[in-house]
């Protein structure tokens, strides 16, 4: 059956018969209809006036900003208002209680095949690692549980995590571990190693929508108490990011259908570059991204038409971003493209491009399972049945994709055995 979600209560919006001012370039945007065929978990009293409190703080910035915002701008808000926002709230968000489970969660193996890759960067330049977005710690434990054994002496972890509530259980999990520290914000330069596990998915991304009139802007609007979108033309600086990302890659791009709608990635690329430049500022470091999407080539495909953008409500995904922003996460597909050349304007290197199967056999995540005796079944199924969740096509070893960048530094050949940067 095809409906829409509703939002979820009442919002501030514009008397009936008027309409915001500056609104010369807008056209009314139809619902975008989805098919879905699942009931969500009611939330809590305590969530839902939450949820509450975000709508009104995000209709009071539309309202500041003539009328309409840019989906950027929404998502940005949605994930990271401050108490309110998914991501900077107190709610779980990882774990069985919580709204999905990232690689770290599934197995000690994810981290420990990273730390393979890790050492082999600190040796070629500095025992320091820098983390984003670290969520439970687990990935950091199990990274510095596995150097530690192997006598890596990491001598700095530093994580940057905009989430209060998971920079407590991080330092709850890492407590054993006095070499790691807190940042706000990017360091100025950085040798060693860089994570960022499903970080750039998270990032605010600028909706776009393919008409008859050229590329229209989805701003996000309110509408008779709901949020809703309306199209506008891009302003100079999505214009030529549109022509960049989308429109370079595309080998007809006159033969999307009208109605065609994506994602452009300003932030995660902003990001990029300064997370190049402050590797190329180093002695010599790489980062490590790891995340789910496709190079441009087939990101941008004609039965992509509503685009990658999905949500996450307590292990059930779906596709609308208005459903009780501030209670789940939003994220859309990475252009690991676009990640590529920003990452060039920012001075550093494209070390390598590979699928995360490719990158934790090349880890040699499958002699770490051998540590394992086959014989004990009783440790050795679990550990065996989460790497094949790792590694499959059909789960995560396809769909998501690492990308190495840094300077001064060389991946093992093994792992360069997996490379397919010639698709990027």
């Amino acid at each position: 059956m095809s409906f829409t979600l509703k939002f979820c209560t009442e919002v501030p919006h514009w008397p009936a018969g008027q309409k915001p001012p500056n609104t010369a370039n807008w056209r009314p945007c139809a619902p975008i209809r989805y098919n879905a065929g699942m009931s969500l978990p009611a939330p809590t009293p305590d969530a839902l006036a939450a949820s509450h409190a975000l709508q009104h703080r995000i209709a009071a910035d539309i309202e500041r900003h003539a009328g309409a915002i840019s989906f950027a701008r929404y998502m940005e808000l949605a994930l990271y208002a401050p108490d309110l926002g998914y991501y900077s709230g107190g709610a779980a968000k990882l774990g069985k209680d919580g709204d999905f489970t990232t690689a770290p969660e599934l197995s000690s193996l994810f981290g420990a095949a990273l730390a393979q890759v890790a050492a082999a960067i600190i040796a070629q330049s500095a025992p320091r690692i820098l983390e984003f977005g670290a969520g439970t710690g687990k990935l950091a434990y199990d990274v510095l549980t596995e150097l530690a054994a192997a006598g890596v002496a990491v001598e700095r972890y530093a994580i940057v995590d905009l989430s209060g509530e998971l920079r407590a259980r991080q330092r709850e999990t890492l407590r054993e571990f006095p070499q790691v520290e807190w940042l706000d914000t990017l360091p100025e330069a950085w040798d060693g190693v860089v994570l960022a596990n499903e970080v750039l998915d998270a990032m605010p991304v600028q909706l776009v929508r393919k008409t008859a009139a050229g590329w229209r802007e989805l701003l996000v609007t309110v509408e008779e108490g709901r949020f809703a979108y309306v199209e506008a033309a891009p302003d100079a600086a999505l214009a030529a990011q549109v022509e960049r990302q989308i429109v370079s890659h595309i080998a007809r791009p006159d033969e999307l259908p009208d109605g065609y709608t994506t994602e452009v990635h300003g932030a995660a690329c902003g990001f990029m570059a300064s997370l190049a430049a402050m590797l190329a500022r180093g002695a010599g470091g790489a980062a490590i991204l790891l995340d789910y999407g496709f190079p441009a080539h087939e990101y941008y495909l004609g039965q992509r038409e509503a685009g990658t953008l999905m949500c996450h409500y307590r292990h059930h995904a779906h596709p609308d971003p208005f459903y009780h922003p501030g209670l789940q996460d939003i994220t859309a597909h990475v252009d690991f493209t676009a990640m590529a050349l920003a990452a060039q304007d920012g001075g550093a290197d494209v070390l390598g491009y590979m699928n995360q199967a490719g990158f934790l056999i090349g880890a040699g995540i499958g002699e770490l399972l051998l540590r394992t005796d086959p014989a004990d079944a009783r440790r050795y199924l679990p550990q065996a049945n989460a790497l094949q969740k790792l590694v499959s096509p059909a789960e995560m070893g396809e769909l998501f994709k690492v990308l190495v960048v840094g300077h001064n530094v060389r991946l093992p050949a093994a792992l360069l055995a997996h490379d397919r940067c010639h698709r990027l």
